[in-house]
C-alpha cells in the first residue's frame, strides 16, 4: 500500500476510535442535564453509562475474533453504522428506556469497531518503524480523547443542549464510514469455518457482561452484598467454563497459546491496572470540580484541557521517538510513575483548591498517559500475527473496558464509603466529598504503582508474534529490538 493510502487508512481508523472514545467521557460531564431533563433517578442515570461498558466490555473479544473470521475492514464498517444509528437513537431519545437501549446498541457498536482497530494497524504497517508513530497517533486518539470529550461534552451541554452530544457522532461517523471504504484493504478472512466456536462465544460474551454488570453495580449494592457475591461468582463460573472450553476446543476463540507471550499477558495485567487508576481518576476529578468547587459544565471540562493538551502533545510528537530511542520498556515505565506522582498530588486537595496550584500540577503530568499508552499499546500487539491480529486486538480493548469499569466502581465505592463515615462524624458536605476523593486518588495512586512494578517485574523479554497452526498454539517468541 502506498503511503498516502496508509496515511489516510489511518486517519479512518483515528476518525473513528476518536469518535467512539469521546462519547465514552463526553456523557459524563452532561449527566446532570440529562437527569433534569429525563427525570432519571440518581441509580437509573447510572445505565446511561452502564449500559454502553457493558455492551462494550462484553463483545469485545467476541467481535475481535470474528473481524478475523469475516474480515476487519467488514466488521470495522459494520460497527461504524451501528455506532453512528445509535448515536442518532440517543440524541433522539424522550424517555429513560429509549436512552438506555440506545446506549447499549453503542457499545456493541462500539466493539466492533474497537475490536479489530488495532489489528488493522498491524496488518496496514508491517515495517517497525511506521507502526510505531501509527499506534502512536492512535494511543494519542485514546489518551486524549477521554479529556477532549469532557471538554466538548461540558461546552456542548451548556451552550446547545445534552443531545448535540450524541449528534456531533453522526458526521464524524458517515465521514469516517466513507473513508474506511475507499481506503482500507480488503480482508476477506478466515471464513467461519475456521472456528466461530459458537458455545466459547456464549460463555465469554455472558461471563464479561455479567462481570461487568457486576462491577459497575457494586456501587449501589456494594461489595459484600449478596448481589455482589452471587453475581459474581456466577460470571467467574462463565468465564471458568470459557477457559476449559479453549483448552479442549478444536477450533477455540481465543487459543490460550496467546498467553505463553510474557509481553501480551503481562501487557493486558498492566493496562487493567493502569486504567482502573485513569478511569476512576477521570470521574472523580470532573466530581470535585462540580460537587466541592462549583464549577459548570463548561468549566469542568476547560479545567481538564490542559490534560488533554499534555497528552496530545507526547503522544503525538515524542512517543514514538522516546520509544524508538530508549524501547517502550522504559518509555513505559516513565509514564506510569509520571502517573502516580500527577494522581499522588491529588491526596492533599484542599477543599478551597486553587487551579494553579492543585490541580494544574495533575493535569501536566497526565502527559505520562500518553507516553504510557503509546508504549504499552506497541507491547501488548506484538504478540500478534498476521491471522490473530484482531483477535489481539479485541483482548487489548477487552482488559481496558475491563480495568475502567473496574477502576470507576472500586473507586467511586470507596469515595461514598469515606464520605459517609466523615459526614456521620459531622463534618460539613465539601469537607466529607473531599475527604473521600483523598481515599480513591490515595487507592488510585496504589494501582498505579502495582502496574509500575508488575511492567518492570514482567515486560522484559517482549514476543513478535503468537502462532496457531492446524489447530494448536504455540507463542512464537521473538525478542522486539526496541524494547529492553
Amino acid at each position: 500500500m502506498p503511503r498516502t493510502s496508509r496515511t489516510a487508512a489511518l486517519i479512518a481508523l483515528c476518525a473513528a476510535m476518536l469518535m467512539i472514545v469521546l462519547d465514552g467521557s463526553i456523557v459524563t460531564v452532561a449527566l446532570p442535564a440529562i437527569q433534569r431533563d429525563l427525570r432519571f433517578s440518581p441509580s437509573n442515570l447510572t445505565w446511561t453509562v452502564n449500559s454502553y461498558m457493558i455492551a462494550f466490555g462484553g463483545l469485545l473479544l467476541l467481535a475481535g475474533r470474528l473481524g478475523d473470521l469475516v474480515g476487519r475492514k467488514r466488521m470495522f464498517v459494520a460497527g461504524l453504522a451501528v455506532f453512528t444509528v445509535a448515536s442518532l437513537l440517543c440524541g433522539v431519545s424522550t424517555g429513560q428506556d429509549m436512552l438506555i437501549a440506545a446506549r447499549f446498541v453503542q457499545g456493541v457498536g462500539g466493539a466492533m469497531t474497537s475490536a479489530v482497530s488495532l489489528g488493522m494497524i498491524v496488518t496496514h504497517f508491517p515495517e517497525p518503524r511506521e507502526r510505531g508513530r501509527a499506534i502512536g497517533a492512535y494511543a494519542f486518539v485514546g489518551a486524549a480523547g477521554a479529556s477532549i470529550g469532557q471538554v466538548l461534552g461540558g461546552v456542548l451541554t451548556q451552550a446547545v443542549s445534552w443531545h448535540w452530544i450524541f449528534f456531533i457522532n453522526l458526521p464524524i461517523g458517515v465521514a469516517a464510514a466513507l473513508l474506511a471504504l475507499r481506503v482500507l484493504d480488503s480482508d476477506r478472512g478466515l471464513g467461519l469455518r475456521a472456528g466461530a466456536d459458537l458455545p466459547g462465544a456464549l460463555l465469554v460474551t455472558a461471563g464479561l457482561m455479567l462481570g461487568v454488570y457486576t462491577i459497575v453495580e457494586t456501587s449501589r449494592y456494594g461489595w459484600g452484598s449478596a448481589h455482589t457475591l452471587g453475581y459474581g461468582a456466577l460470571a467467574l463460573v462463565l468465564l471458568a467454563g470459557f477457559l476449559l472450553r479453549q483448552a479442549t476446543a478444536a477450533a477455540p476463540l481465543l487459543p490460550l497459546g496467546i498467553f505463553r507471550s510474557r509481553v501480551v499477558a503481562g501487557a493486558n495485567a498492566v493496562q487493567v491496572l493502569m486504567v482502573s487508576a485513569l478511569f476512576g481518576f477521570q470521574i472523580l476529578i470532573a466530581l470535585y470540580l462540580q460537587e466541592v468547587r462549583g464549577y459548570g459544565a463548561a468549566g469542568t471540562g476547560l479545567a481538564m484541557l490542559p490534560a488533554a493538551l499534555a497528552i496530545a502533545t507526547v503522544s503525538l510528537l515524542l512517543s514514538a521517538r522516546l520509544n524508538a530511542r530508549f524501547g517502550e520498556r522504559r518509555v513505559l515505565l516513565a509514564g506510569i510513575a509520571l502517573l502516580v506522582v500527577g494522581i499522588g498530588l491529588l491526596t492533599r486537595l484542599p477543599v478551597h483548591a486553587g487551579y494553579a496550584v492543585d490541580l494544574l500540577p495533575t493535569m501536566l503530568l497526565a502527559s505520562g498517559f500518553g507516553l504510557a499508552t503509546s508504549a504499552l499499546t506497541t507491547l501488548g500487539m506484538s504478540g500478534a500475527g498476521a491471522a490473530d491480529a484482531g483477535l489481539v486486538s479485541g483482548l487489548f480493548n477487552t482488559s481496558q473496558q475491563v480495568g475502567g469499569a473496574l477502576g470507576v466502581a472500586v473507586l467511586s465505592t470507596f469515595a461514598a464509603s469515606r464520605t459517609r463515615g466523615l459526614t456521620a462524624a459531622g463534618h460539613d458536605r465539601a469537607t466529607a466529598l473531599t475527604g473521600g476523593y483523598h481515599l480513591a486518588f490515595g487507592i488510585g495512586a496504589g494501582l498505579l504503582v502495582a502496574a509500575l512494578v508488575l511492567a518492570a517485574a514482567v515486560l522484559r523479554q517482549p514476543r513478535v508474534r503468537v502462532a496457531r497452526a492446524s489447530g494448536s498454539q504455540a507463542a512464537e517468541e521473538t525478542p522486539v529490538p526496541s524494547a529492553t
